[in-house]
């Protein structure tokens, strides 16, 4: 699990706002990358506009956003 902290840019509204995102991943790499996707697609951001501060992993004790502890305690996923 990591947590990546950082700035984004949004050019219509011009001003920088903060985001913290937690994300199960098996390397730092994996989830700076989801991170960038994720909100490239979900705020039309390039990846020039995103702006990365701190990527570091986490303990489960750490964790503060329960949906994504739980995706921890999963024994399996059915689809």
């Amino acid at each position: 699990m990591f947590r990546i902290v950082g700035y984004m840019k949004l050019y219509r509204v011009g001003e920088r706002r903060k985001f913290v995102a937690e994300v199960p991943a098996l390397r730092l790499e994996h989830a700076i990358e989801r991170v960038l996707s994720e909100l490239g697609s979900r705020h039309k951001l390039k990846r020039s506009h995103i702006e990365i501060v701190e990527a570091r992993e986490i303990q489960e004790s750490e964790i503060s956003k329960p949906h994504v502890a739980s995706l921890l305690n999963l024994d399996r996923v059915v689809a």
